[in-house]
C-alpha cells in the first residue's frame, strides 16, 4: 500500500504508508514548532492535498527556524525533514528563500568561538537535491 501526496495535479510524493505515517508526525511538530500551518492536508482514502501558498509560507518558516537552531542535536533531529520538504518545495517549483538562512549563518559563522561551527545551508540544499531522485517521479 502507498499514499498519494499531491499539489494541484503533480503528484509530489508517493511513499509507504509506514513511510508517510512518520512524516506526518513530524509534521505535526514541527507545525508546532515554527508556530505555521504547513498547508499539508490530513490524509484521506490515501491521498493528501498540497495548499501550496501555505506550503510555501511553511517551507520559510521551516528553513528560518532551522537556520537559527544553534543546538547541535535539534539541528541533526530536524535536518532529515527540513531536507524533504525543501526536496518536495524544489519539485513543485515553490521558491525558497534561502537569503535569511544564509544571513543568519554568515552571522554566526563570523561570531561562533566554536572550532566544529560549519557552513549547513549548502548541506542542506545538496541533501534536499538529492533526494528528489527518492521521490515519486
Amino acid at each position: 500500500m502507498s499514499q498519494y501526496y499531491t499539489l494541484r495535479d503533480q503528484t509530489l510524493w508517493n511513499p509507504s504508508n509506514g513511510a508517510s505515517r512518520l512524516f506526518m508526525s513530524q509534521v505535526t511538530v514541527y507545525q508546532a514548532e515554527v508556530g505555521v500551518p504547513s498547508g499539508i492536508g490530513p490524509m484521506e482514502a490515501d491521498e493528501c492535498q498540497i495548499d501550496s501558498i501555505a506550503f510555501a509560507a511553511f517551507v520559510d518558516a521551516l528553513l528560518t527556524w532551522h537556520g537559527e537552531t544553534r543546538h547541535a542535536i535539534m539541528a541533526t533531529l530536524s535536518e532529515g525533514f527540513v531536507a524533504t520538504v525543501l526536496a518536495w518545495a524544489e519539485k513543485a517549483n515553490i521558491e525558497v528563500k534561502w537569503e535569511a538562512a544564509e544571513r543568519a549563518e554568515r552571522c554566526y559563522l563570523e561570531t561562533a568561538s566554536d572550532p566544529h561551527a560549519k557552513e549547513w545551508t549548502a548541506a542542506l540544499q545538496q541533501k534536499s537535491h538529492e533526494l528528489i531522485r527518492h521521490i515519486a517521479a
